[in-house]
């Protein structure tokens, strides 16, 4: 196991902990406050558990798709990680909206409820990049057909600006939410993709290669 991947598991125990304490929050949380607390359709929360669904589920993709591209420890070890927390966090997301009897998608543009910075003016490229950081459907196949480091650079590098994506989402809605759930886990999104972001600069380093501009 390399150092950087040894001070960034340091690191991460403190992010599972959060995790972990919000997954309890979740089971008890009250259905008759729930609906009480409800935030409304057009929220900051509602449009972030929405959105950012959809953005960790690629990030779910991309990680099953590079765990079969290598043996690498390092990478898979990283790639299972995500895939454990996003999809954690995921669940989550999607269980709020089920509480506060919001519809899972909606037919505003992705990222509207972004105040500022012309974020909810985001659009649809028509090759898969739906919101910031997203990889398009070539970069998808592009991984898919990749092996060994070549596969591996090509995941850091995606899931590097896919991190990048998150954090802007994240820290737009720790500002702007309503409710202590999204406050609470965006901001914990933000330092746990940051410092994945600092990982994966130095596992790109190792291998010659650098996070793509």
């Amino acid at each position: 196991m390399s150092a950087s991947v040894r001070r960034w598991l340091i690191a991460a125990s403190g992010s599972i902990a959060v995790v972990a304490a919000l997954l309890i929050g979740l089971t008890a949380l009250a259905p008759a406050d729930s609906a009480r607390a409800a935030p409304a359709e057009e929220s900051a929360d509602v449009g972030f558990a929405r959105d950012m669904s959809v953005h960790h589920q690629q990030a779910v993709e991309m990680s099953f798709i590079v765990r079969d591209r290598t043996d690498d420890e390092d990478v898979r070890r990283l790639a299972y990680d995500i895939i454990n927390t996003q999809a954690n966090q995921r669940g989550m997301m999607l269980g709020w909206l089920e509480v506060w009897d919001r519809n899972k998608s909606s037919g505003e543009p992705p990222m509207s409820w972004m105040d500022g910075d012309g974020h909810g003016e985001h659009e649809a490229t028509g090759d898969g990049a739906l919101m910031p950081g997203m990889a398009t459907d070539e970069e998808l196949a592009e991984l898919s057909a990749a092996e060994g480091e070549d596969a591996e650079i090509r995941y850091l590098q995606l899931m590097t600006v896919h991190h990048e994506g998150g954090v802007l989402m994240a820290r737009a809605a720790a500002e702007q939410a309503g409710t202590d759930e999204i406050e609470r886990l965006a901001a914990g999104m933000v330092e746990a993709q940051e410092s994945e972001i600092r990982l994966m600069a130095d596992m790109l380093a190792e291998r010659g290669a650098e996070p793509t501009p």
